[in-house]
Parts: structure tokens; C-alpha cells; sequence
């Protein structure tokens, strides 16, 4: 559990760092799913059918998966209702310390060694601080079928359907005459998700003895994004790291421009300049409001001339800033320096 314990970490980090919001990352072991399907009776043939049904839990009313299992995959209703019993459990490490004293579960092998497992993953998760993360989840299930031990997934308040005006959670719909899902019903679903994977690297193995133990996990890229631009419009976003725009009026200055963003990357600060010989300017003002650009440098042959360049805040709107300020090209990083808090 200690490789495990540390993907979970990682995952933990990566979605604080990219400031999605509160977040929750359900655990559970695939093998205490499969000692649970096994003590009520599930036939092994139908262990990995009846897991996929209750993977749905997230996103269905428990009575829409049992009728899943016993309509469509021919589950005895009593088994599915004894099923119920367990995957509606959920809570942290005291459910652990609650499912070994049923024993009728540890009485079964697959169970009891998942059980095992959970008690160190708890004490590893709380060493690394993640553990007020964690929801220990009875109804995760994971539908590939890789997965050997250890599987979790992270979800936020937007992973679930939308909710409809009297505050009740929506539940999917298909499309009018299609089969396919009707997305205006379905939450974003988990942002992040993994576990172990024991067997699966092996396949692929020239050598064919024994396992290649493997624990992993994926973010979700498209999903974290849908949430981020919740938060934010597009058009407040900036797409690069330019601090400072070379620019030049009238003879374009290609040769000096270069110069100019040379010394800055120098100094350590993001420059850019257009890569045209005689730009005009109303162009290279537009690259500056459309990424957000802060400071431009504005040269002219007047200006170089005088051994001077003008430096201009693009984020201001006062009349005085107009054209910028003239300053000595000598002082020209120093100067920006300040400006950009870098001195």
C-alpha cells in the first residue's frame, strides 16, 4: 500500500494545485467488492456484469440498479437486495474497523486480505495528510477489469447530473428517439481515477513469470477544464507568460527589436516582439490586449537615437500614460524590473 497510498497523494495535490474547488476521492479494493458479490451468492460468470451495475450508483437511484441486476442480467432479487446492503455503505477508516466485525465478510478470503489492505492504505493516507480527502465508498466499483486491488476516483459537486429547479438531483435521460445520453443531464462525472493493476503490464511482457505490480493514476483533462472555465470566462484567461512587448513605430526596427528582447531574456524577463520587418502598430497593440500583455516596450529611431525607449503600461487606461515613458535605454531592465516586481 505504500506506492498506492502515494498515487493518492499526487492525485491529491495536482487537483489542489489546480484550484478546482472542494473535492472528494472515493476509495474501495477490488477485492472486497468480490468477497461481498461472492457471500451473496452473485455466480462468478456474473461478478464483473453485477460490478458494472453497481458502479452506476453515482449517477442512479439504487432502485434503477437493482433493476439492472435482476432484469437485466438475471440476478436473484434477494441476492441484489443483499448487495444492497453493503454498496450503500460508506465513511472512513471506522467503517474499516465496522466491516471486521462481520463475519460472515471476513470470512471470506478476497474480503478479508481488501479489508488488510485498507488498514495500512488509512495509515499511509494519514501520514501523507490526505486523509480528511478520502471517502471509503462501498459502491465504487471501476468498471475495467484490469483492476486487482486498490481502485479510487476523484469527484466534485459538479461530477453528478445538474440539479432540477426543486433541488432534486436529475436523473439521465436518452435523447428523444436515440439511444444516445442526453449530456444536459449528466455531471462533469470523476476529474481523476486509478488504482492497481497487478496482471495487466505482464500481458505485455516478453518474460510471462509472475506479475508486474503497477499503480496508477489519470486526470481527467477535459473534465478539470469544463470546471475551471466555470470559474473564470475564456476571455480572462492568458495564453502565454509574455511580461513585455517589443514594439517599434515607422521603420520597423527589426534588427533593434531583436536586441531589445535579447537583453530582456537575459535579464530574466519574458519578452516578445512581431515577427514582421516593418509592422504596423495598431497590430502589435492587438497582441498586447489579446494576451494580455502588461508593459510594452515602444522604440523609434528618434528615440534610439537619443539613447532612449518608451516604456507603457498596457493595463492602463489613464490619459497621462498615453505613448509611455520615456526613460534612458540604459535604465530600460531596471526599470521593468520594478515594474514587474522582479528588483
Amino acid at each position: 500500500m505504500i506506492a498506492d497510498s502515494e498515487v493518492v497523494k499526487i492525485m491529491c495535490e495536482c487537483l489542489t494545485a489546480l484550484d478546482i474547488g472542494e473535492y472528494i476521492v472515493k476509495i474501495n479494493h477490488r477485492k472486497i467488492l468480490d468477497g461481498i458479490f461472492q457471500i451473496c451468492g452473485v455466480p462468478d460468470s456474473s461478478i464483473r456484469p453485477i460490478s458494472s451495475a453497481v458502479d452506476k450508483l453515482d449517477k442512479l437511484p439504487w432502485e434503477d440498479v437493482k433493476k439492472e441486476m435482476t432484469e437485466e442480467k438475471g440476478l436473484d432479487p434477494n441476492i441484489a437486495d443483499r448487495i444492497g446492503e453493503y454498496v450503500k455503505l460508506k465513511g472512513n477508516k471506522e467503517l474499516v474497523d465496522k466491516l471486521f466485525l462481520d463475519q460472515s465478510l471476513i470470512s471470506n478470503n478476497n474480503a478479508k486480505a481488501g479489508l488488510n489492505d485498507m488498514v495500512l492504505l488509512f495509515k499511509y493516507l494519514e501520514i501523507f495528510g490526505v486523509l480528511d480527502k478520502i471517502s471509503f465508498d462501498l459502491s465504487l466499483a471501476r468498471g475495467l477489469d484490469y483492476y486487482t486491488g486498490i481502485i479510487y476516483e476523484a469527484v466534485t459537486e459538479q461530477s453528478g447530473p445538474p440539479k432540477s429547479k426543486d433541488g432534486n438531483q436529475m436523473v439521465r435521460k436518452t435523447k428523444k428517439d436515440s439511444d444516445e445520453l442526453d449530456e444536459t443531464t449528466v455531471g462533469v462525472g470523476s476529474i481523476a481515477a486509478g488504482g492497481r493493476y497487478d496482471n495487466l503490464v505482464g500481458m505485455f511482457a516478453s518474460n510471462k513469470k509472475g506479475n508486474i505490480p503497477c499503480v496508477g493514476v489519470s486526470i481527467g483533462v477535459e473534465r478539470v477544464f469544463s470546471i475551471l472555465l466555470q470559474k473564470v470566462s475564456l476571455e480572462q484567461v492568458k495564453a502565454n507568460e509574455v511580461e513585455v512587448y517589443v514594439m517599434a513605430v515607422a521603420d520597423g526596427l527589426l534588427e533593434d527589436r531583436m536586441k531589445i528582447c535579447s537583453e530582456l531574456w537575459d535579464a530574466g524577463i519574458k519578452a516578445e516582439f512581431m515577427y514582421k520587418n516593418k509592422p504596423k502598430l495598431q497590430p502589435q497593440f492587438s497582441v498586447c490586449d489579446r494576451d494580455q500583455i502588461p508593459f510594452a516596450v515602444i522604440i523609434g529611431r528618434d528615440e534610439l537615437n537619443r539613447g532612449e525607449v518608451r516604456i507603457k503600461d498596457m493595463r492602463s487606461k489613464e490619459q497621462g500614460e498615453g505613448g509611455g515613458a520615456s526613460i534612458k535605454r540604459s535604465d530600460m531592465v531596471n526599470e521593468l524590473k520594478k515594474r514587474l516586481g522582479k528588483a
